[in-house]
C-alpha cells in the first residue's frame, strides 16, 4: 500500500507538474513573507531594547518625568532616600545638526556616578587624559555616530537655537552596540552648552543589596505621586512597562505587516483548494476503481491528504528557506524599520528562531492540508459504483453547495466587524474580513449557478427562433448553467487574490488621497520656516521671532513650540503642541473630526486632542483632563477632536499664549507666515536669507512639504505595495493553474464533442469565452467582495490600529488595469490548456468509455 501511495503521488506531480508547482509557490511566498517580516521585526525590536539596555547600565530603578526635563532639585531628595546605594543623574536629548534630518542623542553623565550604574557610558579618551571625560567642551561618540557625522579636524558642529556650536571628539565608546549614533558628555558641560542649566532627565538608582527592588520601586512611586502628582515616573530598566512602551510604538504597524503577508498564505490554501477539488474530480473514476480494486475509505483519504500535505511541506520548507535570506537583505538595503522610522538608530542583523520558523512551517502544512480536505473528504464518501461513471464530476462537492455554513460566516463576519479591539489590535476585524473571504467563496457555485442559469435562459429565449445562432455560445453557457460546482470551485482561486487586491490597494490609496488632503488643510499659511535639522535644541528665541514676524510682505504670523509630554506609564510620550489658534473656527488650521464645544470664558483654558487621545485616553469632547507642564498637573478641557496622520502615538494641540502663561517658554520650533495681497513668497525668502541666523533656517511652501511628505508615505508603504503586487502576480498563477486543471479534466467531455462535430477551433473558442465568461463573474464578485473588505479595512480595522480615520478613495485606474490583466489572463490560459488537452486526438480521449 506503501509503494502504491507512492507511486499515485509520484505519477500526480509528473503528470500536472505546473500545478503543484504553482500551489507549492503561493504557499512558499506567503510562509516566506510572514517569517521575513517576522525576523525584522524581531530582530529590529530586540536590537532596539538591547541599546535602550545598554544606556540603562545596572540600574535597579529609574525616575522620569513626564515632561522632557524636570528640575534637578529631587535629585538629593533620591540621592539619600533609604536603600539606596548610588543615585546616577543624567541628562538626556537629542540634538540638532545642522543640515541633517535625523538628530544625534546626547547623554550627559555625571562620570563618578556612571561608573557605579552604566559603565559603559564612560568614553575612552583618544589622548588617554581622563580628565577630556570632565571637559567642557568634549563629546565622545559611538563608532556609528562618528562614521555618520565624520568630524572634521575631531570637531562636530550641533545647533543650539540659532546658533552654532562646536564640540571637540575626545574619545569612543567602544560598547555602543552596531548602528547606535549617541554621544556622551560630562553632565555640567551638557547643562552649561545647550542652555539646560539645572535640568535632569531621570535619575538612575542603584540599591543595596538585598533591598527589595518591587517593593522600593512601589514605595517610591507612592511617594512621588503625593508629593510631586503627575510629575514624575517611576520604572525598572527594562520591565514590563518599558517594554510594552517601546513595543508600542511599532506593535500595529509590525501585526498589520504580517497580516498582509499572510494574505499570500490566504490565497494560496484556495489555490489549493482548488487545484486539488479539480484534480479529485478529474481522477473520480481512478479513486473509484481504486475503492472496488480493495482500497478502502481510510486509505483514499490519506492519499489525498498526503498529497496535499506534501504540496504544504514543500512550500513551507521552500518558504523558510526564502524567508530568511529576504529578511537578511531587507535588514541590508531597506533597514530595520522597512520604511516606517520605528527603529531608526539601531543596525540588527537576522537570527533563525526555530520556535518562529516551525509555527509558520506548520501552518503552511496546516493550511495546504485544510484546502484539500474538502475534496479528500467528498471522495471518500463517494459510491464507486456511481463514481465509475462518467458524467458524474458534477456531483463532486455537492455538499459544498449547501448555502447555510456561507451564510452564517457572513452574518458572522458582520457581528465580528462591529467588535471592539483587543490588545488595541483590530482582532475581530482581521477574523470578520477572514469569514467574508470563507463566506462569499463557498457561495460562488450557487452564485455561478444563478447568474449563468439567467444567462442561459435569456440566450435560449433570444435564439428561439434563429436558428443560424451561434452554437458556441450556446454550448459555452449551457455548460455554465449545468456544470456551476466546477465552475465556482474554479473561481475560488480568482475571486480570493482579487478582492484581496482591491481590499489593499482601495486601502492605501484612501490613506494616501486622505494624508494629501489633510496636508492641504493643516498647511494654510503661504510660507513655512524652520530651523534647519531635525532635534530639540534648534530653535527660534524671541528676538529670531520678532525678526520673522518683520519681514517685508509678511501679513501675519504663527509660531510653533512642540514637545514631549508622558501620560501613562505604559504608553509612549505624547506630543504637546502650541501655537494660535482661531477659537472661534479651529478648522482654519486644524483638520476637526465631529463636535466642537466652545471653551467657557470662566472655565479652564481648551485644548484639541487628536483622535488617538480618544482611544487611548478616554478624552472626549467636554472632559476636564491634567496635563503636565512646568513640573505640575494643569487643567484643561477638550474643545475638539481633530485628525492627526502625523502622530499615531497621540498630540494635543493648545493655544500659545496657554503654553507660554504656563512654563514661561518662549521658545518656537517653526512659523507659519500669510503675505499680504499682491506680495510675493520669492521677495519674502530672499529677505529672510539676508537675516543674520538664516543660515540656521529652512524655508518651505505648502506645495514642497506635501511633496515631500508623499515621498515619505510611500517610502514606508514600499513593503505594502511590494505585498500588494505579489497578490497580483498570484492572482495570475492561480487564474493559470485553475483554468489548466479544469481544462485537462475534461478532456473526455471535448473528445465526445469531437465525435459530434464540433470543430478544434470551436472547442477553443468555448473555452476562451468560458475563462472570460468565468473570470468576469470573479472579477465582479471579487470587486464587490474587496470593497466590502476595503470598508472593514478603513472605517475598523485602520481606526483600531492606528487610531485616525480616513476617507475612502477607490483607485480605478489600477482596479481596471488589473481586472483587464486578470481577464487576458485567463482567455489566453483557457486557450493554452485548450490546445494541450485537444492534442491527443478525440479516439484517445474517450477511450476510458469503451
Amino acid at each position: 500500500m506503501r509503494r502504491l501511495s507512492r507511486w499515485l503521488l509520484l505519477g500526480e506531480w509528473r503528470a500536472h507538474p505546473m500545478r503543484a508547482l504553482v500551489a507549492i509557490a503561493a504557499i512558499a511566498v506567503g510562509i516566506s513573507l510572514g517569517f521575513a517580516i517576522h525576523l525584522i521585526n524581531a530582530a529590529a525590536f530586540n536590537e532596539f531594547s538591547s541599546a535602550i539596555k545598554g544606556l540603562s547600565g545596572v540600574a535597579d530603578v529609574q525616575v522620569r518625568g513626564t515632561e522632557p526635563a524636570f528640575d534637578e532639585a529631587i535629585y538629593p531628595i533620591l540621592a539619600r532616600r533609604d536603600g539606596v546605594t548610588v543615585a546616577a543623574p543624567v541628562l538626556e536629548f537629542d540634538a540638532s545638526v545642522p543640515g541633517q534630518r535625523t538628530a544625534l542623542k546626547i547623554i550627559g553623565i555625571d562620570v563618578f556616578r556612571a561608573g557605579f550604574v552604566a559603565p559603559d557610558l564612560i568614553g575612552v579618551p583618544a589622548s588617554g587624559d581622563p580628565g577630556d571625560t570632565l571637559a567642557d567642551d568634549a563629546i565622545f561618540l559611538s563608532p556609528a555616530a562618528r562614521q555618520w557625522l565624520r568630524p572634521t579636524a575631531d570637531r562636530i558642529t550641533l545647533q543650539v537655537g540659532v546658533d552654532q556650536l562646536q564640540l571637540r571628539v575626545a574619545g569612543s565608546l567602544q560598547s555602543a552596540r552596531a548602528g547606535q549614533r549617541i554621544g556622551v558628555m560630562d553632565l555640567g558641560a551638557a547643562q552649561w552648552r545647550f542652555d539646560k542649566l539645572g535640568q535632569l532627565s531621570r535619575v538612575d538608582l542603584k540599591l543595596r543589596d538585598g533591598v527589595n527592588r518591587d517593593a522600593f520601586k512601589a514605595q517610591l512611586e507612592q511617594d512621588l505621586q503625593r508629593e510631586y502628582p503627575g510629575r514624575f515616573r517611576v520604572n525598572q530598566p527594562n520591565d514590563q512597562e518599558q517594554n510594552s512602551r517601546n513595543e508600542g510604538m511599532s506593535r500595529a504597524y509590525r501585526v498589520n505587516l504580517t497580516v498582509l503577508a499572510l494574505v499570500a498564505l490566504f490565497t494560496g490554501a484556495f489555490l489549493v483548494f482548488s487545484t486539488q477539488a479539480l484534480s479529485v474530480i478529474r481522477r473520480r473514476s481512478q479513486f473509484a476503481l481504486l475503492r472496488v480494486l480493495g482500497m478502502d475509505r481510510r486509505h483514499l483519504l490519506r492519499q489525498i491528504l498526503l498529497e496535499g500535505l506534501s504540496l504544504g511541506v514543500a512550500g513551507s520548507a521552500i518558504g523558510i528557506a526564502a524567508g530568511y535570506g529576504l529578511a537578511a537583505a531587507a535588514l541590508h538595503f531597506m533597514g530595520a524599520d522597512l520604511g516606517a522610522g520605528f527603529f531608526s538608530g539601531v543596525q540588527p542583523t537576522v537570527h533563525f528562531t526555530p520556535v518562529a520558523a516551525a509555527v509558520y512551517f506548520a501552518l503552511g502544512v496546516g493550511v495546504s492540508l485544510l484546502g484539500c480536505a474538502a475534496p479528500a473528504f467528498d471522495a471518500a464518501r463517494a459510491k464507486p459504483a456511481v463514481a465509475l461513471k462518467s458524467g458524474t464530476e458534477e456531483a463532486a462537492m455537492s455538499r459544498l453547495a449547501a448555502a447555510w455554513p456561507a451564510l452564517a460566516c457572513i452574518a458572522l463576519a458582520a457581528l465580528l466587524s462591529q467588535a471592539p479591539p483587543v490588545f488595541e489590535l483590530p482582532i475581530f476585524g482581521y477574523l470578520s474580513i477572514a469569514l467574508l473571504l470563507v463566506g462569499v467563496i463557498a457561495l460562488m457555485p450557487r452564485l455561478a449557478a444563478i447568474v449563468f442559469r439567467f444567462a442561459h435562459q435569456r440566450w435560449s429565449a433570444a435564439t428561439a427562433d434563429r436558428p443560424g445562432a451561434s452554437p458556441v455560445l450556446t454550448l459555452t453557457l449551457s455548460r455554465l448553467a449545468n456544470a456551476s460546482s466546477q465552475a465556482g470551485i474554479a473561481l475560488g482561486g480568482v475571486l480570493s487574490s482579487f478582492s484581496l487586491m482591491v481590499a489593499m490597494a482601495i486601502m492605501v490609496a484612501s490613506f494616501r488621497v486622505s494624508l494629501d488632503d489633510w496636508l492641504r488643510q493643516v498647511l494654510p499659511a503661504d510660507v513655512y520656516v524652520s530651523t534647519v535639522g531635525a532635534g530639540t535644541t534648534a530653535g527660534l528665541r524671541p528676538q529670531e521671532q520678532a525678526a520673522i514676524a518683520a519681514l517685508p510682505g509678511v501679513q501675519r504670523s504663527s509660531f510653533l513650540r512642540v514637545r514631549a509630554i508622558s501620560l501613562a506609564p505604559g504608553r509612549p510620550p505624547v506630543a504637546l503642541l502650541a501655537s494660535i489658534v482661531n477659537e472661534q473656527d479651529p478648522a482654519q488650521s486644524l483638520a476637526i473630526v465631529g463636535r466642537m464645544m466652545p471653551p467657557a470664558p470662566d472655565g479652564p483654558p481648551p485644548v484639541w486632542v487628536s483622535e488617538a487621545m480618544v482611544d487611548l485616553y478616554d478624552m472626549t469632547v467636554g472632559k476636564r483632563v491634567e496635563i503636565p507642564l512646568n513640573g505640575k498637573l494643569h487643567p484643561f478641557q477638550v474643545a475638539g477632536v481633530w485628525r492627526d496622520y502625523a502622530r499615531p502615538t497621540g498630540s494635543i494641540q493648545m493655544r500659545l499664549r496657554d503654553y507660554r502663561a504656563i512654563t514661561g517658554d518662549q521658545q518656537a520650533s517653526s512659523a507659519a507666515l500669510w503675505l499680504q495681497p499682491g506680495a510675493k513668497a520669492d521677495d519674502t525668502v530672499r529677505a529672510l536669507k539676508r537675516l543674520p541666523f538664516a543660515a540656521a533656517l529652512e524655508t518651505s511652501a505648502p506645495s514642497e512639504i506635501r511633496e515631500m511628505s508623499m515621498k515619505v508615505f510611500d517610502r514606508s508603504f514600499a513593503i505594502t505595495y511590494l505585498l500588494e503586487a505579489i497578490a497580483i502576480v498570484i492572482g495570475l498563477f492561480g487564474v493559470a493553474a485553475t483554468f489548466s486543471a479544469q481544462t485537462l479534466a475534461r478532456s473526455k467531455e471535448f473528445g465526445m464533442l469531437r465525435h459530434v462535430g464540433v470543430t478544434r477551433g470551436q472547442i477553443l473558442s468555448i473555452l476562451a469565452i468560458e475563462g472570460g465568461a468565468l473570470t468576469g463573474l470573479g472579477i465582479a464578485t471579487g470587486f464587490a467582495l474587496g470593497w466590502v473588505i476595503s470598508m472593514i479595512l478603513v472605517f475598523v480595522v485602520n481606526p483600531q490600529s492606528f487610531h485616525w480615520t480616513m476617507q475612502l478613495h477607490l483607485p480605478w485606474g489600477l482596479l481596471a488595469a488589473v481586472a483587464g490583466l486578470l481577464l487576458a489572463a485567463s482567455a489566453l490560459t483557457a486557450l493554452l490548456a485548450g490546445r494541450q488537452s485537444l492534442s491527443g486526438g478525440p479516439i484517445r480521449a474517450v477511450r476510458e468509455d469503451w
